[in-house]
């Protein structure tokens, strides 16, 4: 089976091999999303040669993962009318652009160079503003121009010719943003949670990570195993008339959340939700974390170089849950291996699960969800919690994030990544200052001295 392409591996023109004289297209399915439209009558579609219908396609063959916007391509490409795909002879020489690369004045005429959806750049041509009825991109085009402008020569208004040099960051802001969209889709597409993410970088050209897969739970290393839960609660009503306790009283512990959904636990104090084998069902008031992240969150590029962070879009109430931390299970072994590879990239992503015993650590570097990329603080708004819900078994905690206080929309979530906790009756689960076996017997003390960048007042200097 062919595999889908993107934009830039769009077939050009005549690479198909389709007959030069064809009429209809038929297909069964549609498939692809909206994008915003180029225009219409432009000099790029007049100077499309013109093709009589014949009838019907015979012998034609296309890639059977082709999007939507792909077989229209196509079809305005060989010059096909397909009612399936909305291709008509009345909107048959519309073409979509893609971006736009530059900008002139002549007069009083305001020219743009586009770039259209599904040609290479040997077919981009100037258009007059009134040709355009991409309002959107026009409106980001001089949004970036004007704020490279200032950054560049400290005024915004535009000269009548660009420069080569802010010409070409403006293509490659262009393309950055369709990447970071195409990001954006695939993330909310492989979410299991109500919450929306949205991606942003108004900061400088870097794309999306590399080699970072996104997932919603635990993916369990080699020789581990999550057992599953035997037993669950049989309660009427697990808040107001709990059975035995419900699930945190089967384990001594205390029922961990108010009617608000909001913990009431000291930090430190394990968290026993309801699980798959209880009576109970979704609306359970101790089912909380295993809802998933509820509210719309941003993942935006930091502009004192932290790199990407993540904030709020919406209003947290103090002592909800936010999010989970996920990733891989390993062995405080296999951990040890990969931090000596992150020792000297920097980087942080191994989370201890020392919640009985130093066993087990969480490794968020390639597999991970939105967690991944919430920055720490020395005054962080987010505090971790120990949760169990279908595995009980103490060394396997699961890790999530409740609020520390009201964050209003549009600040920063962040953690302390050196996390200290005053002892209940059990250490708290924090980041590996040491990327490897903290704190166990015979295990290397070396300690990376990373710079800290939060800039609160009660700044530490260093994470570890």
């Amino acid at each position: 089976m062919a595999e889908e392409f993107g934009v830039e591996d769009s077939p050009q023109r005549g690479e198909w091999g389709l007959p030069s004289r064809v009429g209809s297209l038929h297909v069964e399915e549609k498939r692809g999303d909206c994008f915003e439209g180029g225009l219409s009558g432009s000099k790029a579609a007049r100077k499309m040669d013109s093709t009589s219908v014949t009838g019907p396609v015979k012998g034609c063959s296309i890639c059977c993962k082709s999007s939507l916007h792909q077989l229209q391509d196509l079809c305005r490409l060989a010059k096909l009318s397909c009612p399936a795909l909305g291709v008509s002879k009345k909107n048959l020489y519309d073409f979509e652009v893609e971006y736009l690369c530059d900008y002139k004045k002549i007069r009083d005429q305001e020219y743009y160079l586009v770039k259209w959806r599904g040609y290479p750049d040997s077919e981009n041509t100037w258009e007059p503003r009134q040709n355009l009825k991409c309002v959107r991109l026009l409106k980001q085009f001089h949004k970036d121009l004007e704020r490279e402008l200032l950054r560049r020569h400290h005024r915004s208004r535009p000269p009548r010719h660009l420069d080569p040099n802010l010409s070409n960051y403006l293509v490659q802001k262009a393309k950055q943003r369709r990447a970071l969209q195409r990001w954006e889709q695939e993330l909310n597409a492989k979410r299991n949670h109500i919450g929306r993410i949205t991606v942003e970088n108004e900061v400088d050209l870097d794309g999306p990570p590399r080699a970072f897969v996104y997932i919603n739970e635990y993916r369990v290393g080699e020789g581990i195993t999550l057992n599953q839960v035997a037993v669950g609660c049989e309660c009427q009503d697990c808040l107001w008339a709990p059975s035995g306790g419900c699930c945190p009283g089967a384990s001594l512990h205390k029922f961990a959340y108010n009617d608000q959904g909001q913990v009431r636990l000291r930090a430190g104090q394990p968290i026993y939700e309801c699980n798959s084998r209880c009576r109970c069902g979704y609306d359970c008031p101790n089912r909380v974390v295993q809802k998933g992240i509820r509210y719309n969150l941003c993942i935006f590029r930091t502009d004192d170089g932290r790199g990407w962070g993540v904030r709020t879009l919406e209003k947290i109430r103090k002592n909800s849950f936010v999010m989970e931390y996920v990733g891989e299970i390993i062995t405080s072994e296999e951990a040890e291996r990969r931090g000596q590879i992150y020792d000297r990239q920097g980087a942080t992503y191994l989370f201890d699960l020392d919640y009985v015993e130093d066993v087990y650590t969480v490794d968020a570097a390639y597999y991970g969800n939105i967690s991944h990329f919430v920055n720490h603080s020395c005054d962080p708004n987010l505090q971790v919690y120990n949760v169990f819900i279908d595995n009980l078994d103490e060394r396997l905690p699961r890790i999530a994030f409740f609020a520390t206080r009201t964050i209003w929309a549009g600040e920063e979530l962040t953690f302390d990544y050196n996390m200290q906790v005053d002892p209940v009756d059990i250490e708290s689960t924090h980041m590996d200052s040491n990327f490897g076996l903290a704190g166990l017997p015979g295990s290397p003390k070396k300690r990376v001295r990373i710079e800290c960048k939060c800039g609160t007042q009660s700044c530490r200097k260093y994470l570890f």
